[in-house]
């Protein structure tokens, strides 16, 4: 992805030149306002009304082009429409065909239109929150509010496409009815369900859902992948996402990513009393539990790397060696070995591939269902967590097989070693290993624009723009400078495969989110890995109570994100709803502590939903920024933002339930507290850093 001023001059459509928004202009003025404020020439009150007269004329001019352009896709689709009704009268098949490709043509002059609003829809939003984070004001909510809700809004024909779902619906009726519907009289108003067989058509809509798919829960859910997506895709781009896209292979990922989560936390209500059983410490559990987090560090990495190359072989060898770290984990219990249960742990975090599953939906999905798909792993990973626990809470059964013991404690490796036997099987019989991708150095350039149809299907035209000379100027020179700056450093297309150069993209407010995303995550864990030890210290819980109150978590992850994601994100801003997520997180800790009072069931049950609520309240939210303000090299190669973001939660893990191991030592009398402390001053931490670096989060 390069800088978007570049961007928008190589996507221009040549002809409708005059007509984009200024966004060079309108850059180099946010910087004049700088400069002249700091030398205290101006006044911040005229800088906010010459800026919004210059958005304002702007808005003006996008829209009275488009509808200039609505209107005469109008009068097109009326002269084809009286063609039509002559036709109906006198058929004749050629005259037919050459109205169908009539319409499809008008269809691509629409793609053309929509892709006209989708880039300055962009650019208006690019430059609003350029001004903010230059002033530090809350200069967009107020430009927002006060154009959208008026009653002559234009700024609701750029963002809402308003007038431009009739022209589809027009096309759409009559490319229908000029359809061999082998004799039925039913339009597309009768058979809504039906799909329509028109290319153009497809690509129409989904143009239409990228340029409207901004604030809803779909979008939400899926930035909890960090799974970064070009804000305007080339057409390249989308067409080898189709090529190499296969449905049941995204579907074997999304199952990887469940199981892997069962896998993880199916053991959680039981790893004391496992412990116990193999003579050491309840809170051993601890390091049972860490050890697979630790070995993910490493695999994540590796993965990472090898899906470069492929995706089928290390899903492969994930499978293989979850099966045989399950097996070694049920069978440590007859070993009498608590070595062979930390091993059997370890290797079931080598087989860790939600990196691969990741980057297939990254690089193999569509743009068009990517969201869908990252919203799907998230979704997945969820439902994971919620049934691990409810599994374990029901395999409270014991019996011998043979000379091997079955129960609490070594059903879940069973159940999970054959579950990965019958992935494995599924995966080598249905999936289908994608292309590589094209390079795209080696693409051919043009100066002109593409007259291919289906170049033009996908939404976009890629010929650079003939800019005219203009007088030199040292101000000018400056803004090529800065331009060259930001496509040459943060921008570039390169991919990070070392992690020497990942860290170099790590900006300060990155880093915040990062140091967030590692709380969160800490507190999460201490919260699940300990429950069952605390629970069985204060108040006698069986394992299946844990395992009912573990699952009553998990499930409370899509309900909550699905609030978040359609209500709240659409009333306060992404950074207002992260700082209220750390405060109530913070509050959930200090809730949690044993201090003098009893400790009682409501206090640890209401303070452990506080924490875990808000925790994962704070993590869509803390990605979602993330993926904003982290550099867009990081969404492809090794060392990717998904990476980053996990390798930043896996050590938050393996730091936790190293935590509760040697807090262990002290006592289970002061388990709770010890382990709890921690949890707040990295909270308190977090808060201050996200104070500091408030205005630069949007």
């Amino acid at each position: 992805m390069v800088a978007f001023g570049k961007k928008l001059k190589d996507r221009q459509i040549e002809e409708w030149n005059g007509y984009y928004i200024n966004y060079k202009l309108m850059k180099k003025k946010v910087k004049q306002y700088a400069r002249q404020i700091e030398a205290g020439g101006v006044e911040r009150r005229y800088v906010l009304k010459d800026f919004s007269r210059m958005l304002d004329n702007q808005i003006e001019k996008i829209v009275l082009f488009l509808l200039e352009q609505q209107g005469l896709l109008a009068s097109r689709l009326e002269a084809l429409g009286l063609q039509q009704d002559a036709l109906q009268e006198e058929p004749d098949f050629v005259k037919i065909n050459e109205l169908r490709e009539a319409y499809r043509e008008v269809g691509r002059d629409l793609l053309k239109l929509l892709f006209f609003v989708e880039i300055n829809a962009v650019g208006l939003r690019k430059i609003l929150k350029k001004f903010d984070k230059r002033f530090g004001y809350r200069f967009t909510d107020y430009y927002v509010k006060t154009r959208a809700n008026h009653p002559y809004s234009q700024l609701q024909q750029v963002f809402k496409h308003v007038g431009l779902g009739a022209v589809v619906g027009a096309i759409s009726r009559n490319l229908a009815e000029l359809q061999d519907r082998q004799g039925s009289y039913l339009s597309i108003y009768d058979q809504p369900a039906l799909p329509l067989q028109e290319p153009i058509i497809d690509t129409i809509i989904a143009a239409v859902d990228r340029l409207s798919y901004s604030t809803n829960f779909l979008t939400f859910l899926g930035q909890h992948a960090l799974i970064m997506q070009e804000e305007l895709p080339t057409p390249l781009e989308e067409h080898i996402d189709d090529e190499r896209y296969h449905f049941m292979s995204l579907m074997l990922n999304l199952v990887n990513t469940f199981l892997y989560m069962v896998n993880t936390y199916i053991i959680v209500p039981t790893a004391d009393d496992y412990s116990m059983s193999l003579g050491a410490a309840a809170t051993v559990c601890g390091i049972v539990i860490g050890a697979m987090a630790v070995a993910q560090l490493f695999s994540s990495v590796y993965f990472s790397a090898w899906s470069n190359r492929s995706y089928f072989r290390p899903l492969i060898f994930s499978s293989i060696v979850l099966f045989m770290g399950n097996v070694m984990y049920a069978m440590a219990y007859d070993m009498n070995s608590i070595t062979v249960l930390l091993l059997g742990r370890v290797f079931c975090g080598l087989g860790s591939a939600r990196a691969v599953n990741r980057r297939y939906i990254s690089d193999c999905v569509p743009l068009k269902i990517r969201m869908q798909a990252s919203a799907g792993f998230v979704s997945a990973s969820a439902l994971g967590m919620a049934c691990g626990p409810a599994l374990a809470g029901l395999l409270q059964v014991k019996f011998k097989f043979y000379k091997i013991t079955i129960d609490q404690n070594t059903a879940p490796g069973w159940i999970m070693s054959f579950s990965w036997l019958i992935y494995l099987i599924w995966l080598w019989i249905s999936f289908r290993e994608p292309g590589q991708p094209r390079d795209e150095n080696h693409a051919p350039e043009s100066t002109t624009a593409p007259t291919n149809s289906d170049v033009l299907e996908k939404g976009s035209t890629t010929q650079p723009l003939l800019i005219s000379f203009k007088p030199h100027n040292d101000e000018e020179d400056e803004d090529q400078e800065c331009d060259v700056s930001e496509e040459t450093t943060e921008d570039s297309r390169a991919p990070v495969n070392s992690i020497g150069a990942a860290y170099r993209l790590l900006t300060p407010s990155v880093k915040v989110q990062l140091l967030i995303y590692f709380m969160l995550k800490y507190a999460m864990e201490i919260l699940l890995s300990e429950s069952s030890v605390v629970t069985t210290y204060y108040f006698g819980w069986t394992t299946g109570k844990v395992a009912i109150f573990l699952a009553c978590l998990g499930l409370t992850v899509l309900p909550v994100n699905m609030i978040v994601g359609s209500y709240i994100s659409n009333m306060f801003e992404d950074r207002q709803i992260l700082l209220a997520s750390e405060i109530m997180v913070c509050f959930g800790i200090l809730m949690s502590f044993h201090v003098i009072l009893p400790y009682s069931v409501p206090q640890y049950v209401v303070s452990g939903l506080i924490m875990f609520v808000s925790a994962e309240v704070l993590e869509g939210v803390n990605l979602a920024l993330l993926s904003r303000v982290m550099s867009s090299r990081l969404s492809r190669g090794t060392f990717n933002g998904g990476l980053l973001s996990t390798e930043a939660g896996t050590i938050a893990r393996v730091i936790a339930d190293g935590t509760i191991t040697l807090a262990g030592y002290l006592g289970e009398s002061k388990l709770l507290n010890v382990t709890l402390l921690p949890s707040l001053v990295i909270c308190i931490m977090s808060i201050v850093a996200t104070c500091f670096t408030y205005n630069s989060l949007y």
